[in-house]
């Protein structure tokens, strides 16, 4: 662990004496897509609970607050899971056999948030290294990306691992991974919590089509 630093400036030193320091100022341009792509995730959860949510949007928010900065700084989806539990079922007032199904479930398989970053990463890396992308290239890309992250462990760096498999499946070099790693851990803190928004929104809207039929 305390050698991993300088292997990651090490590996990063090298694409970059060998790439060009350019590949640099691309790489703000991917942290900048990655978190766009997350707000923007984050936005369309927002739109559907001011559609399916009882209470007050502003109520929402605040009781949500905790829980979304605990899976940031955890960047685990299972870690907080206990607390995402206590959230919905206790503050969100949703049917433990809806939250205690829906939350463990979502902690392994919705990954939105991960899908997402993967593709961008894998399109970045492919300019990086002027591997043309074709239509069935990018095809692969997302459902390798969908696919993978569904069984993606729900621990902080997991992507990371899953995103060589897309990177070797188009004919990218697995080593570009050291670029990108050293904003990885931020990036993963980011997708963690609007997975994990993912989860309460999505126990809201079963609640609430529940609700609808049973009226």
């Amino acid at each position: 662990m305390l050698l991993a630093p300088f292997a990651v400036f090490g590996l990063i030193t090298k694409l970059v004496a060998n790439l060009g320091i350019e590949v640099l100022a691309g790489m703000a341009i991917y942290v900048a897509t990655v978190i766009l792509g997350v707000v923007l995730i984050a936005l369309l959860y927002f739109a559907v609970v001011k559609v399916t949510y009882k209470g007050e949007f502003v109520s929402f928010l605040t009781q949500i607050r905790e829980l979304l900065l605990l899976a940031f700084s955890t960047s685990s989806s299972a870690a907080v899971m206990p607390i995402t539990l206590d959230v919905v079922e206790n503050k969100l007032a949703i049917k433990p056999e809806i939250a205690r199904f829906l939350v463990p479930l979502g902690a392994t398989i919705n990954m939105t948030g991960t899908a997402m970053y993967q593709g961008i990463a894998t399109v970045f890396l492919a300019q990086v290294f002027n591997v043309d992308l074709s239509l069935s290239s990018y095809l692969f890309i997302v459902t390798m990306s969908v696919a993978a992250s569904l069984g993606s462990p729900a621990t902080p760096g997991a992507g990371i691992i899953i995103l060589s498999m897309v990177l070797e499946g188009v004919g990218i070099p697995a080593s570009g991974i050291a670029l990108i790693l050293g904003v990885d851990r931020v990036l993963d803190m980011c997708r963690t919590s609007v997975n994990v928004l993912g989860d309460v929104v999505s126990c809201i809207t079963v609640q609430y089509v529940n609700d609808r039929q049973s009226t």
